[in-house]
């Protein structure tokens, strides 16, 4: 549309009123087509967050009037979260993408000499991905695998994995804090060079990953679950670990699994993987917790993690476009 006059603004105080809209048009389809797995805050506890400095948000203005925005924050990791771009309605989509993505880059300018910006294009965002290409954005195909608490054809496939490796030198056990300083070195060697170290840096580290595990354990990433993260031990030495936790709701996570590499190439992280669900899911039958899944990501050109995956009863759910900007 070539006559629109857009502007862009920061959310303030100012555009509350008339902001309410497009916000509302946006938790209306953020489950369909932005696959949100929990509802987005209420329209007043947004405002609260934006006013907190926990997130920021762009606001297109088209003739004066909110039509799209942008969400980010740096509040929660090192990195710049890029959340969601949500355009009113289709037209002019190349338009006001575009726009929004300008103000973003112009507003992250300095922060961008320090942090790697993040920007999962979840559902119908992954139309953008051409066009955030523009921006310098790299990307990495993500695959999101369920293992769906009620399917019972899911849990005859776990149930048919072995509970132990044949090897008697190997035993699994559950976390005990003892193990933080070992968990940082295996976690550190097995993510320093993987895809995961783009999004975020503190991999590449073993300061950052010491951050970055510190934070799943206390609880700041969600509710860790220390029954269920599994310890692979070598003659009593750790050298595997599954990581569980809850990212919200009903739904666990496995958000970190790594084997020290002079042990990888037996196959022993379905075992830790076995472990961790199995636990997760004598919770569910008892009553004791009533999560509906456990999900997981991995790359989908990284077939054997697939594959394991499937073998242990988890189901390939969507897949999507993780992007990224490098530090400038």
């Amino acid at each position: 549309m070539e006559n629109a006059n857009y502007e862009t603004q920061m959310l303030n105080s100012n555009l509350y009123k008339i902001f309410t809209g497009v916000y509302n048009d946006f938790r209306a389809s953020a489950r369909n087509d932005y696959m949100f797995e929990l509802d987005p805050l209420e329209y007043q506890d947004f405002v609260d967050a934006v006013e907190k400095e926990y997130i920021k948000c762009i606001v297109l203005l088209e003739n004066h009037i909110p039509t799209a925005f942008l969400v980010y924050t740096s509040a929660i990791s090192e990195s710049i979260e890029l959340n969601v771009i949500h355009c009113l309605g289709n037209e002019d989509l190349l338009n006001k993408r575009k726009k929004l993505m300008e103000r973003f880059m112009q507003e992250t300018e300095a922060e961008r000499k320090e942090k790697v910006v993040c920007y999962p294009l979840l559902g119908i965002q992954s139309d953008f991905t051409s066009d955030i290409a523009h921006f310098g954005f790299k990307f990495v195909g993500l695959a999101v695998l369920r293992f769906m608490m009620d399917n019972k054809n899911s849990e005859e496939i776990l149930n048919s994995v072995a509970k132990t490796p044949q090897d008697e030198s190997y035993t699994i056990t559950t976390w005990e804090d003892m193990y933080f300083d070992r968990a940082v070195e295996v976690i550190h060697e097995g993510f320093s060079t993987a895809s995961d170290a783009l999004f975020d840096p503190r991999y590449k580290s073993v300061e950052g990953t010491n951050d970055i595990l510190d934070k799943v354990v206390n609880g700041i990433y969600g509710e860790f679950l220390p029954e269920a993260t599994s310890v692979l031990l070598h003659n009593g030495r750790p050298c595997g670990f599954c990581f569980t936790n809850i990212t919200g709701g009903r739904i666990a996570n496995i958000p970190l699994v790594s084997i020290a590499k002079e042990h990888q190439g037996k196959g022993l992280a379905k075992y830790l993987i076995k472990k961790s669900v199995e636990t997760l899911l004598k919770k569910v039958q008892s009553g004791e917790r009533d999560f509906t899944e456990v999900n997981v990501s991995a790359e989908t050109n990284n077939i054997p993690a697939l594959k394991m995956y499937r073998h242990i009863g988890f189901k390939e759910d969507y897949s999507y476009p993780q992007s990224y900007l490098p530090i400038m």
